[in-house]
């Protein structure tokens, strides 16, 4: 009976460690000047939130490695400017574009609920617009995946319609890639399947664009400073950013029995010389004093990620496999 009760704890001590090993960490820490951010890792990848601005998720890595979303090095570890800061890294704002509303200043302390696999950062309301914006991450226990709730609050005196707007700022020199709606032949489908929408400023002669059969491509160029833009649906919405060997994937899902903004956008990506910016929608929603609508996405990083040509064959070949593993992650 001794033995046995020995082997049981060695058996339960060794699945404790395990488990342990194998856990979601958060502690507080700095970061290139702020004092108060929030660090959640299971040990192979790493994000950073901003407490003292924000909600923000300034980066998302490897441990160690590369930060596949744009930083500021002149905004990072300030705070309470006057005026919105670009400043980098993943947060949500509300859509239509509204240079006013949807421009307000994120520049105040947020409040950090730890989770069990990640955290909540919560905003003040915002005196312009009476919207509270919060950002959920939960980060698998093992893996590159996390889930990522972004959701904004109503909290003025009457109603609003809008819709939740998320933008994840990319590094310099990289290339974005999403995905059309599943192709078909004429004549047997005669159906439009999605909008493909344009900006006054897009001009799809500019030679970052590309244009596949099945893939939108946009190449972040440093040396080019004219904006672009493109807009589409995409019921399963998802984009890749491919930046030195690695990539970082975003997916979310799209209601095709509801209205979008921007003549039916789900998904959005700009560019300039400074970033990239990767962008999925919600649906318009009429927006009750004290409700709250939200964005689900889910994230994964890939390592050993190089683009080949950009053909549907080549791309499939690189992609399909990310893509798949990404849709087994989301069901475990």
């Amino acid at each position: 009976m001794i033995i046995r009760q020995s082997v049981l704890l060695t058996i339960l001590c060794g699945a404790m460690a395990m488990n342990m090993d194998a856990a979601v960490h958060v502690e507080k820490t700095t970061y290139k000047g702020w004092q108060n951010c929030y660090r959640v890792s299971n040990g192979e990848v790493e994000l950073i939130v901003t407490a003292d601005v924000g909600p923000r998720v300034i980066r998302f890595a490897f441990v160690g490695g590369q930060n596949l979303f744009k930083e500021y090095p002149e905004q990072l570890g300030k705070s309470g400017e006057e005026k919105f800061q670009l400043r980098g890294g993943d947060r949500v704002w509300k859509a239509p574009e509204d240079p006013v509303a949807t421009w307000a200043p994120d520049n105040v302390p947020v409040d950090i609920q730890v989770t069990p696999a990640g955290l909540i950062a919560r905003a003040p309301v915002e005196p312009l617009t009476g919207l509270q914006k919060e950002i959920e991450v939960s980060m698998a226990s093992s893996g590159t995946g996390v889930t990522v709730i972004h959701r904004i609050a109503n909290h003025a005196l009457f109603p609003l319609e809008f819709s939740p707007w998320v933008l994840t700022m990319m590094a310099q020199g990289g290339t974005a890639i999403t995905g059309f709606p599943p192709r078909g032949h004429h004549p047997q489908n005669l159906e439009a399947t999605n909008p493909l929408v344009m900006w006054a400023y897009t001009n799809l002669a500019d030679p970052r664009w590309k244009f596949t059969r099945k893939y939108l491509t946009l190449l972040q160029d440093p040396n080019n400073s004219d904006a672009q833009k493109i807009g589409l649906f995409n019921r399963d919405t998802w984009a890749f950013y491919v930046l030195n060997g690695e990539a970082f994937l975003k997916r979310a899902q799209a209601d095709p029995s509801k209205t979008y903004p921007d003549f039916g956008c789900a998904f959005e990506t700009f560019t300039n010389n400074e970033f990239l910016e990767m962008e999925t929608l919600g649906p318009l929603t009429r927006v009750l004093p004290g409700q709250t609508v939200e964005q689900t996405e889910h994230w994964m990083l890939f390592r050993h990620v190089q683009l080949p040509e950009l053909t549907d064959e080549a791309l499939t070949k690189v992609l399909e496999p990310l893509l798949t593993a990404s849709k087994g992650s989301q069901a475990e």
